[in-house]
């Protein structure tokens, strides 16, 4: 029975617009109401009625740890009694600072947010400052937040300038963006070539994460970064999702590719509210205080709680063994879910890199945005309900990931494994 989130969602949507704070909550995807969650543990997340799941959301991909780890927690009740914000430095700012430029290839600096929409709409703004140019280039189907510059759409050709994809923002915003299809490197080089003298920076998921998990294919990062590299374009990874999960350093220290520019999110906060985006001291010198004086502010920028969270999540990540245990329990569950598949004859396709993966309802090739909408979305919504009755939530949509923590057992991903043979049944 699910009655309790239902009342709740009925009385959220009288003061919250469509009931949900994000529209990833919703389940506007697979139909029904969205579940209201009371509490996390491990592994495991209980709903307001009292039904348990396997969760391989994690809060979209921080809680590598899993839901309310021992350590985080009891680092947050210590620092929580001297106070929850100053508007002011503290120590922990510094500590944080220092494991993330440790950790992260391309940072030399980095700057603090509260949002991974706040880094990335901070980073274009720096390299815009930087280079004096106006226009940013993005790919179809990736994801980095809602600013006004990435709310464009593709289109359908293979070559384009941005259109808004969002009532707000502007036709003059929009003409300041330009995209082309994620993997295909030899239209990125018609669009660099064409904007070559206006283009401030390249933005780019090095691993999607937001039109489900797509790899880049071989020679792309390595190409976009001697392009840019070439013409003096600024090269940012979104490494909102990517960062920390797949890697200590990243999808960058994973291929070994160095961007100019990184960004960063809620995983640098054990889950709390948080960003932050660094890279080149040459490039973060220009923001405000210093050189040029890029202009970027925020009240809430540092917290104390969220840098204490992010402190303990980065140094046991640090910790011997921890990937080595996330790829042998995704790689686990990744061949459940194809012998699964394999026996019914679907043919599905699953995309993994790391503990991140999605299965797409296509026997396609899936290796960019225009392949993922062709999954087959129906299915997708029936497979969906089928894992929730199996006691197994993972994201209402068939463009996101599921992740993998430490704390996902082996019995976890054997009744993982069974919801996921039953659920297909009912495709």
């Amino acid at each position: 029975m699910r009655d309790t989130s239902k009342s709740l969602y009925v009385r959220a949507t009288q003061v919250i617009p469509g009931g949900v704070n994000s529209p990833a909550r919703a389940f506007g995807a697979v139909g029904g109401n969205p579940l209201f969650f009371d509490r996390g543990e491990g592994s495991r997340i209980t709903d307001a009625d009292g039904n348990s799941y396997i969760d391989y959301v994690c809060s979209w991909g921080p809680l590598i740890l899993g839901h309310s780890n021992p350590r985080i927690v009891e680092a947050l009740k210590r620092v929580i009694e001297s106070g929850t914000s100053f508007g002011a430095p503290t120590r922990v700012e510094i500590e944080l600072a220092d494991l993330v430029c440790e950790m992260v290839p391309s940072i030399e600096m980095v700057r603090m947010v509260s949002s991974g929409t706040e880094a990335t709409m901070s980073a274009v703004r720096l390299a815009r400052g930087h280079t004096g140019r106006t226009k940013v280039m993005k790919f179809e189907g990736c994801w980095h937040g809602h600013a006004d510059s990435f709310l464009i759409q593709a289109g359908s050709s293979a070559l384009t300038t941005g259109a808004p994809d969002s009532p707000g923002v502007t036709d003059g915003t929009a003409s300041d963006t330009v995209t082309a299809p994620f993997n295909d490197l030899e239209t990125v080089e018609k669009v660099v070539q064409e904007n070559k003298d206006e283009l401030a920076a390249i933005i780019v998921e090095p691993i999607a994460g937001n039109m489900g998990v797509i790899p880049p294919s071989p020679g792309f990062l390595q190409g976009l970064r001697q392009m840019t590299s070439d013409l003096g374009i600024v090269l940012i990874f979104d490494e909102v999702i990517s960062g920390f999960r797949v890697a200590p350093g990243g999808a960058q220290e994973l291929y070994g590719v160095t961007p100019d520019m990184t960004t960063l999110g809620k995983i640098i906060g054990g889950g709390l509210p948080v960003g932050a985006f660094g890279g080149k001291k040459e490039i973060m010198s220009d923001i405000s205080p210093l050189g040029k004086k890029v202009s970027q502010a925020g009240t809430l920028s540092g917290n104390p709680l969220a840098m204490t969270a992010g402190v303990e999540m980065l140094r046991a990540l640090r910790e011997p063994g921890v990937y080595d245990q996330l790829e042998a329990s995704a790689a686990k569950l990744a061949a459940g879910w194809e012998a699964n598949i394999a026996s019914t004859g679907l043919g599905y396709t699953i995309n993994r890199v790391g503990s991140m993966m999605t299965m797409f309802c296509t026997q396609e090739e899936v290796t960019n945005f225009e392949a993922a909408c062709g999954a087959d979305q129906d299915a997708f919504s029936r497979y969906f309900w089928g894992m929730l009755e199996g006691g197994v939530y993972v994201a209402p949509s068939v463009f996101e990931a599921a992740f993998v923590s430490t704390v996902h057992s082996g019995a976890d991903i054997e009744q993982t494994i069974e919801a996921h043979g039953k659920a297909l049944a009912k495709v």
